[in-house]
């Protein structure tokens, strides 16, 4: 579930699109890179988000996986790449 990307389903961030930091037990950590930085990630119950069935890129996946250094630029650019997508998806159907 680490890097995957999510939506909320509760709370008043209802429908904000995260990336998934990290996880534990029944809470996930997630960031959006500009409200919640990498460094300072919102903890929400997994039953309050929606996993999207898309992941960062591999670089990413593998430095948040090692809990190397992430910047919140990349996380940006990862959900704006998935935004472009899903408009053309929606262009094309």
């Amino acid at each position: 579930m680490v890097g995957q990307l999510a939506t909320s389903k509760a709370g008043h961030d209802k429908d904000r699109i995260y990336v998934i930091m990290a996880q534990e037990g029944e809470f996930v950590f997630l960031s959006d890179g500009r409200l919640r930085p990498p460094d300072k990630p919102k903890k929400k119950r997994i039953r309050h988000i929606q996993p999207i069935n898309v992941s960062v890129g591999e670089e990413l996946l593998r430095r948040i996986q090692e809990g190397g250094k992430v910047y919140g630029e990349e996380i940006r650019y990862a959900l704006k790449q998935y935004a472009v997508e899903s408009n053309r998806e929606e262009m094309y159907v």
